[in-house]
Protein backbone atom coordinates (compact mmCIF):
# COMPACT_ATOMS: atom_id res chain seq x y z
CA UNK A 1 0.00 0.00 0.00
CA UNK A 2 1.04 3.52 -0.80
CA UNK A 3 -0.04 7.04 0.22
CA UNK A 4 0.55 8.90 3.87
CA UNK A 5 0.19 6.42 6.36
CA UNK A 6 -1.75 8.74 8.54
CA UNK A 7 -4.35 10.41 6.67
CA UNK A 8 -8.13 9.18 5.89
CA UNK A 9 -10.08 11.31 3.64
CA UNK A 10 -14.05 10.83 4.05
CA UNK A 11 -16.34 11.95 1.47
CA UNK A 12 -19.13 14.55 2.38
CA UNK A 13 -21.88 15.42 -0.23
CA UNK A 14 -25.15 16.40 0.39
CA UNK A 15 -27.41 13.75 2.32
CA UNK A 16 -24.46 11.51 2.86
CA UNK A 17 -25.35 8.76 5.74
CA UNK A 18 -23.59 10.41 8.79
CA UNK A 19 -24.27 7.21 10.66
CA UNK A 20 -22.47 4.97 8.15
CA UNK A 21 -19.00 5.99 9.28
CA UNK A 22 -18.94 7.05 12.67
CA UNK A 23 -17.34 4.11 14.41
CA UNK A 24 -14.54 4.53 11.51
CA UNK A 25 -13.75 7.54 11.82
CA UNK A 26 -13.88 8.14 16.09
CA UNK A 27 -11.52 5.09 16.53
CA UNK A 28 -9.13 6.13 13.43
CA UNK A 29 -9.10 9.44 15.16
CA UNK A 30 -8.46 8.01 18.70
CA UNK A 31 -5.13 5.78 17.53
CA UNK A 32 -3.20 8.55 16.25
CA UNK A 33 -5.09 9.00 12.55
CA UNK A 34 -6.10 12.41 11.03
CA UNK A 35 -9.53 12.29 9.51
CA UNK A 36 -9.91 14.86 6.51
CA UNK A 37 -13.20 15.50 4.94
CA UNK A 38 -13.64 15.94 0.67
CA UNK A 39 -16.56 17.61 -1.05
CA UNK A 40 -17.82 18.34 -4.47
CA UNK A 41 -16.23 21.61 -4.13
CA UNK A 42 -14.99 23.58 0.03
CA UNK A 43 -18.77 24.56 0.26
CA UNK A 44 -20.54 23.50 3.30
CA UNK A 45 -22.54 20.12 2.85
CA UNK A 46 -25.80 18.63 4.86
CA UNK A 47 -25.88 15.36 5.72
CA UNK A 48 -28.85 13.02 5.85
CA UNK A 49 -29.22 13.39 9.66
CA UNK A 50 -29.49 17.41 9.19
CA UNK A 51 -25.89 18.22 10.10
CA UNK A 52 -23.45 20.57 8.33
CA UNK A 53 -19.80 19.58 7.51
CA UNK A 54 -17.49 22.05 6.29
CA UNK A 55 -15.06 20.05 3.61
CA UNK A 56 -11.35 20.07 4.22
CA UNK A 57 -10.40 19.96 0.93
CA UNK A 58 -12.56 19.76 -2.86
CA UNK A 59 -12.46 16.64 -4.51
CA UNK A 60 -10.16 17.94 -7.11
CA UNK A 61 -7.66 18.79 -4.85
CA UNK A 62 -7.37 15.58 -3.63
CA UNK A 63 -4.68 12.91 -4.32
CA UNK A 64 -3.90 9.46 -3.29
CA UNK A 65 -0.23 9.56 -2.62
CA UNK A 66 -1.72 11.94 0.39
CA UNK A 67 -4.08 9.28 1.93
CA UNK A 68 -3.94 5.89 3.63
CA UNK A 69 -7.53 5.70 2.70
CA UNK A 70 -10.99 6.97 1.24
CA UNK A 71 -14.29 6.38 2.72
CA UNK A 72 -17.29 6.25 0.80
CA UNK A 73 -20.59 6.51 2.29
CA UNK A 74 -23.97 6.29 1.08
CA UNK A 75 -26.19 9.29 0.05
CA UNK A 76 -29.33 9.59 -1.77
CA UNK A 77 -27.96 11.21 -4.70
CA UNK A 78 -25.91 7.77 -5.74
CA UNK A 79 -29.33 6.23 -6.87
CA UNK A 80 -31.16 9.94 -8.24
CA UNK A 81 -28.20 10.73 -10.92
CA UNK A 82 -24.77 10.94 -11.69
CA UNK A 83 -23.85 13.79 -9.18
CA UNK A 84 -21.86 11.66 -7.37
CA UNK A 85 -19.70 9.57 -9.99
CA UNK A 86 -17.01 11.77 -9.68
CA UNK A 87 -16.20 10.11 -6.48
CA UNK A 88 -16.22 6.83 -7.79
CA UNK A 89 -13.87 7.95 -10.45
CA UNK A 90 -11.37 8.39 -7.51
CA UNK A 91 -11.81 6.14 -5.95
CA UNK A 92 -10.70 4.28 -9.19
CA UNK A 93 -7.52 6.34 -8.99
CA UNK A 94 -6.98 5.46 -5.40
CA UNK A 95 -7.15 2.00 -6.56
CA UNK A 96 -4.77 2.49 -9.06
CA UNK A 97 -2.46 3.84 -7.32
CA UNK A 98 -2.22 1.15 -4.69
CA UNK A 99 -4.33 3.10 -1.90
CA UNK A 100 -7.28 1.64 -0.35
CA UNK A 101 -11.05 2.37 -0.88
CA UNK A 102 -13.79 1.29 2.01
CA UNK A 103 -17.36 2.06 0.67
CA UNK A 104 -20.82 1.56 2.50
CA UNK A 105 -24.42 0.96 1.39
CA UNK A 106 -25.45 3.66 -2.10
CA UNK A 107 -21.39 4.26 -2.36
CA UNK A 108 -21.25 0.33 -3.30
CA UNK A 109 -23.49 0.93 -6.35
CA UNK A 110 -21.17 3.83 -7.16
CA UNK A 111 -18.00 1.65 -8.20
CA UNK A 112 -20.22 -0.93 -9.35
CA UNK A 113 -21.12 1.51 -11.88
CA UNK A 114 -17.95 2.09 -12.58
CA UNK A 115 -16.78 -1.03 -13.06
CA UNK A 116 -14.69 -1.54 -10.08
CA UNK A 117 -16.64 -4.29 -8.86
CA UNK A 118 -16.30 -6.25 -11.74
CA UNK A 119 -13.29 -8.10 -10.73
CA UNK A 120 -13.59 -7.67 -7.04
CA UNK A 121 -15.28 -10.07 -4.02
CA UNK A 122 -17.84 -7.56 -2.62
CA UNK A 123 -20.70 -7.08 -0.79
CA UNK A 124 -23.37 -4.64 -0.33
CA UNK A 125 -27.18 -4.16 1.37
CA UNK A 126 -28.60 -7.24 -1.51
CA UNK A 127 -27.33 -8.86 -4.48
CA UNK A 128 -30.05 -7.26 -6.76
CA UNK A 129 -29.47 -4.01 -5.45
CA UNK A 130 -26.36 -4.00 -7.42
CA UNK A 131 -27.82 -5.99 -10.06
CA UNK A 132 -29.85 -2.91 -10.78
CA UNK A 133 -26.80 -0.89 -11.94
CA UNK A 134 -26.42 -2.86 -14.67
CA UNK A 135 -22.71 -4.19 -13.84
CA UNK A 136 -21.07 -7.62 -14.76
CA UNK A 137 -19.74 -8.51 -10.95
CA UNK A 138 -22.55 -10.47 -9.81
CA UNK A 139 -20.95 -13.72 -9.57
CA UNK A 140 -18.16 -12.13 -7.34
CA UNK A 141 -20.96 -10.89 -4.95
CA UNK A 142 -20.88 -12.38 -1.32
CA UNK A 143 -23.68 -12.43 1.24
CA UNK A 144 -21.68 -11.13 3.97
CA UNK A 145 -21.98 -8.33 6.44
CA UNK A 146 -18.58 -6.40 5.03
CA UNK A 147 -15.79 -7.82 2.66
CA UNK A 148 -12.32 -7.00 1.88
CA UNK A 149 -10.97 -7.78 -1.40
CA UNK A 150 -7.02 -7.51 -0.72
CA UNK A 151 -7.02 -6.81 -4.90
CA UNK A 152 -4.13 -7.44 -7.47
CA UNK A 153 -0.86 -7.25 -6.73
CA UNK A 154 0.04 -3.19 -7.12
CA UNK A 155 -3.59 -2.38 -6.67
CA UNK A 156 -5.38 -1.40 -3.34
CA UNK A 157 -7.76 -3.10 -1.29
CA UNK A 158 -11.35 -2.60 -1.13
CA UNK A 159 -13.65 -2.66 1.58
CA UNK A 160 -17.94 -2.75 0.86
CA UNK A 161 -20.24 -3.16 3.46
CA UNK A 162 -24.57 -3.02 3.69
CA UNK A 163 -25.92 0.14 4.91
CA UNK A 164 -26.67 -1.99 8.16
CA UNK A 165 -23.49 -2.71 9.40
CA UNK A 166 -21.28 0.10 10.45
CA UNK A 167 -19.57 -2.06 13.23
CA UNK A 168 -18.43 -5.01 10.69
CA UNK A 169 -17.20 -1.94 8.50
CA UNK A 170 -14.83 -0.40 11.07
CA UNK A 171 -13.78 -3.97 11.45
CA UNK A 172 -12.34 -4.24 8.31
CA UNK A 173 -11.12 -0.97 7.89
CA UNK A 174 -9.13 -0.83 11.23
CA UNK A 175 -7.75 -4.54 10.03
CA UNK A 176 -6.83 -3.41 6.61
CA UNK A 177 -4.98 -0.83 8.11
CA UNK A 178 -3.40 -2.08 10.91
CA UNK A 179 -5.12 -0.22 13.74
CA UNK A 180 -5.61 -2.71 16.10
CA UNK A 181 -4.23 -6.75 16.64
CA UNK A 182 -6.10 -9.79 16.10
CA UNK A 183 -7.16 -10.04 19.36
CA UNK A 184 -8.10 -6.70 20.20
CA UNK A 185 -9.86 -6.57 16.78
CA UNK A 186 -12.16 -9.04 17.98
CA UNK A 187 -12.90 -7.39 21.36
CA UNK A 188 -13.58 -4.36 19.76
CA UNK A 189 -15.83 -6.06 17.73
CA UNK A 190 -17.84 -7.67 20.74
CA UNK A 191 -18.14 -4.84 22.47
CA UNK A 192 -19.53 -2.49 20.15
CA UNK A 193 -21.34 -4.92 17.93
CA UNK A 194 -22.69 -7.55 20.77
CA UNK A 195 -22.65 -5.60 23.75
CA UNK A 196 -20.06 -7.61 25.11
CA UNK A 197 -18.84 -5.71 28.04
CA UNK A 198 -16.00 -8.58 29.12
CA UNK A 199 -13.86 -7.47 25.79
CA UNK A 200 -13.67 -4.00 27.34
CA UNK A 201 -10.57 -5.31 29.69
CA UNK A 202 -9.08 -6.80 26.75
CA UNK A 203 -9.30 -3.37 24.83
CA UNK A 204 -7.69 -1.77 27.90
CA UNK A 205 -5.12 -4.47 27.96
CA UNK A 206 -1.03 -3.56 26.64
Amino acid sequence: MTGSSRTVHLAVYDTFADWETGHTTAHLARNGYTVRTVGPSREPVTTMGGLRVQPDLALDELRAQDSALLILTGADAWDTGDALAPFARAARGFLDAGVPVAAICGATAGLAREGLLDGRTHTSAVSFYLAATGYAGGSRYVDADAVTDAGAAGGGGLITAGPTEPVAFAREVFALLGVYGPEKLDAWYRLFHDSDASAYEVLQGE
